[in-house]
């Protein structure tokens, strides 16, 4: 019994256990590249409106405005600063980056946005730091932001 609550102290202290359980690391959220937002990847932890498989779980049309781009942005921003466990980490021109964290096992999530101010589109991306799938939570997210964000 003290062998197994000893290896365990050495995990959490080492932080093996404390950043699996936070969530530290990445999902590969890192901007933007060449207008587009990182690639989901092969697991479906991941949703995108650049995913290369339009037909996959990973794709969601990409969000339209009509608003000017500014006024899109910012309501955008007003939404995810709205979100009780959502906080924003970078905010530029033409991207957004936020984290969201689950309530119960606090999982981090990284979704982050890229507006195409020439076509008028928001391009997004919602991944799970960990684990192959999330039970439909990103796309669900994504959905939800999406109805509050409107047809603006």
């Amino acid at each position: 019994m003290f062998i197994i609550a000893g290896i365990i102290a050495v995990l959490i202290t080492s932080g093996f256990i404390g950043g699996y359980i936070s969530g530290k690391g990445s999902s590969g959220a890192n901007g933007i590249n060449g207008g587009k937002l990182a690639a989901c990847g092969e697991k479906n932890n991941c949703v995108s409106s650049q995913a290369s498989n339009l037909n996959s779980y990973q794709f969601i049309e990409p969000w339209t405005y009509t608003v000017p781009d500014e006024l899109a942005m910012s309501r955008l921003i007003e939404i995810l600063q709205s979100e009780e466990r959502a906080k924003l980490i970078s905010v530029e021109k033409n991207y957004i980056r936020a984290e969201f964290t689950s309530r119960i096992f606090r999982f981090v999530d990284d979704v982050e946005f890229y507006m195409d101010r020439n076509n008028k589109k928001i391009h997004f991306r919602s991944s799970s730091r960990i684990g192959r799938g999330d039970w439909g939570v990103n796309r669900k997210r994504m959905e939800q932001l999406h109805q509050s964000f409107g047809s603006n």
